[in-house]
């Protein structure tokens, strides 16, 4: 019989049991608390889960409950939809706002782990970046208590593995530095910097139990070619990395767990398919197959048989697989990339920085002719605006002989020694002197995330803003717009409390937060074809997320277990900030709380709950720019609760009469 068909089947056999508990909300006797089990597989689209590639979600899916209307939150992307999920916060709360955030100050300032102080927007799916972020907030950068500290707290053996950034922000407090460095955390946490400097240290029984079964305690590296303009990607997905953390999990992790007679709270967050839809090379500057070629369904497969692994030691013991809760998510979905086409008919970007020639030191062109290059927005804003241009992530000596940051000019031959033609992450400060301090002296700091574009303004000037929004509303690329509300009602733009983008956040929160215009490849298949201009290093053909498509908003979402009603198809609006919220209901404690923008708990996907929730489909339609431009919000809501569909920047006319994003 096939091995996928056994796992049904003993899973099915332990149907009896699971059905008694969830019909009677009784325990086993001995235990007084479940265990949960969150999975989150990065960068997984809904529409991609299917019998063939993913069986094991399939069937979870089909068996348990389907979250046929889920959200990620905006800006979709890996650490912003991880402080949601670890806290049941929005954004505005958590002040994650994007993978790359500005934060007021260098990261390292105070030279924590041995390193000098570095960017103003850092990229923040890093530990150690993560436990400076600490340091300078409070001890706790997301001020709110995520759910995995809460269980620790609560007696919860607890655990997170996997995709390092996300994984550690499920207790991040731990991460703060003592002495400038890690200590251990009482949380395992196990990622891809386990065993490097980058790694968060492993308690002495963890790294025996790795050398007992025969596992390194360092993690293998990634090994994923990204590619460039010329030469295709990866065609092959993270298995070997994956491989051990699925090992780490089934293998030391659960049985230490389950040895040691307490509740547990684990979760496990999977490379794949994001990297590899990332770095695929299937669709080298072309939009089809763009990522659903073959690469990427493997990297599919590659994490469903992870998931597997995972849920087979689970139900290998059935008093085990009867007392525990699944939980299966996504941080966001995932579009094709972009850098030329603005829409379907092929039409080309008429962006300043395309118009320029990129070369490398060696001479290469490294962009295609007429290609946006990595920090176009910033290249454009800084020509706008008639102010130099500061890469924060790559640092020169200055003719003072003390650091600096590298300066950026498009109209450069090539890439200088002391000259940049883009910045190398996308990432800007402009204005200002280049100045490494406590604060920036720029005007404008860029901080570059891919589908969408973070812009701050230190010093909070509203004519800049006006001036800002004004232009990127002429712009192509565009596909959104949203102005802090510091800033009232500025035309052409939405107010970031509209996607509850303020709230009590410590880190700073963004004056304007662009996102790019997005469309579908193929009309019959709107959500599976989507393309998304992109502000990133990878190539047209790639794989992106962040921008306000429903491709990138529609992640897959399912659960299973004692607590969870069974083939239940929940039409409801559901997003990650209601998972955390949900999982506290089930444990019976509360998760200490700062801010007000929190999630919901799912009622109605709890055995014994609601059939269905009421909710409402809504529009948000801005005032007019001066080229009649704006931005259109597409939004559902359960009373106060709200979840995002998608945004476009349309003609306001047009908008209005259909009443949706055309």
């Amino acid at each position: 019989m096939n091995k996928r068909l056994l796992w049904v089947v003993a899973a099915l056999a332990l149907w009896p049991a699971r059905s008694a508990l969830i019909s009677g909300q009784e325990k086993p006797a001995g235990d007084h608390r479940r265990n949960i089990v969150i999975f989150v597989f990065d960068g997984l689209r809904a529409g991609s889960v299917n019998a063939v590639d993913s069986p094991t979600m399939f069937w979870i899916r089909n068996h348990g409950v389907s979250f046929a209307n889920s959200h990620s939150l905006f800006p979709t992307f890996t650490t912003a939809n991880a402080s949601a999920i670890a806290t049941g916060h929005y954004l505005g709360d958590t002040g994650d706002y994007s993978n790359q955030i500005y934060i007021g100050h260098p990261v390292f300032q105070d030279g924590n782990f041995g390193r000098p102080p570095g960017s103003y927007a850092p990229y923040v799916e890093n530990n150690r970046v993560l436990g400076d972020l600490d340091a300078q907030f409070n001890g706790n950068y997301l001020n709110e208590e995520t759910l995995l500290a809460s269980a620790r707290t609560h007696g919860f053996n607890t655990a997170a593995v996997g995709k390092m950034g996300p994984t550690a922000i499920q207790d991040v407090s731990q991460l703060n530095p003592v002495h400038g460095g890690f200590a251990i955390p009482e949380t395992i946490i196990i990622d891809d910097g386990t065993g490097t400097p980058d790694g968060v240290p492993l308690a002495p029984e963890v790294s025996s139990a790795l050398v007992n079964t025969g596992l390194p305690t360092t993690a293998p590296a990634r090994i994923q070619p990204p590619g460039n303009n010329t030469t295709p990607g990866t065609k092959d997905p993270n298995s070997v990395q994956q491989a051990y953390f699925a090992d780490a999990t089934s293998k030391i992790i659960l049985p230490m767990f389950v040895k040691s007679g307490k509740p547990f709270a684990l979760l496990y967050w999977s490379r794949d398919p994001d990297g590899t839809q990332h770095f695929q090379g299937d669709s080298l500057n072309n939009l089809i197959p763009g990522i659903n070629g073959p690469t990427s369904k493997a990297a599919l497969k590659n994490a469903d048989n992870n998931l597997k692994q995972i849920l087979d030691y689970i139900n290998s013991d059935p008093r085990l697989a009867a007392n525990t809760d699944i939980f299966l998510t996504a941080d966001h979905g995932f579009a094709t990339i972009s850098k030329h086409d603005i829409d379907a008919a092929g039409h080309a970007t008429m962006s300043y920085a395309a118009e320029w020639i990129y070369k490398d030191a060696q001479g290469r062109q490294e962009v295609n002719t007429g290609f946006l290059p990595v920090g176009f927005v910033s290249i454009d804003l800084a020509h706008e605006l008639g102010l130099p241009l500061f890469d924060p992530d790559s640092q020169i000596d200055g003719p003072d002989g003390k650091k600096m940051f590298e300066p950026v000019d498009p109209t450069a031959a090539r890439q200088l020694p002391n000259m940049r033609q883009h910045p190398v992450g996308g990432n800007g400060l402009i204005g200002g002197t280049g100045r490494i301090a406590n604060e920036t002296d720029a005007k404008v700091v860029v901080a570059a995330n891919g589908g969408s574009d973070l812009i701050y303004l230190p010093a909070h000037d509203p004519d800049l803003v006006k001036r800002i929004v004004a232009f990127l509303a002429r712009q192509d690329y565009v596909g959104g717009i949203f102005v802090n509300d510091e800033y009232k009602n500025v035309p052409g733009a939405l107010p970031s409390s509209s996607i509850r983008l303020i709230g009590s956040s410590l880190t700073p929160s963004p004056t304007i937060a662009v996102t790019f215009k997005t469309f579908p490849a193929d009309p019959k298949e709107p959500i599976m074809s989507d393309v998304q201009i992109t502000d990133y290093f990878l190539q047209q053909g790639q794989g992106m997320h962040g921008s306000f498509g429903r491709a990138n908003t529609f992640q897959f979402m399912a659960a299973f277990g004692p607590d969870f009603k069974t083939q239940f198809v929940d039409q409801a609006p559901v997003s990650n900030a209601d998972i955390a919220p949900t999982f506290a209901k089930i444990l019976g404690f509360d998760v200490a709380s700062n801010g007000k923008l929190k999630g919901r708990v799912l009622q109605e996907a709890l055995a014994g709950g609601p059939s269905s929730v009421p909710f409402e489909r809504r529009t948000a339609i801005s005032e007019n720019a001066v080229n009649g431009m704006a931005t259109i919000l597409m939004y559902q809501q359960i009373a106060k609760q709200v979840y995002f569909d998608q945004a476009c920047f349309k003609n306001s006319s047009a908008a209005k009469s259909r009443n949706k994003c055309p």
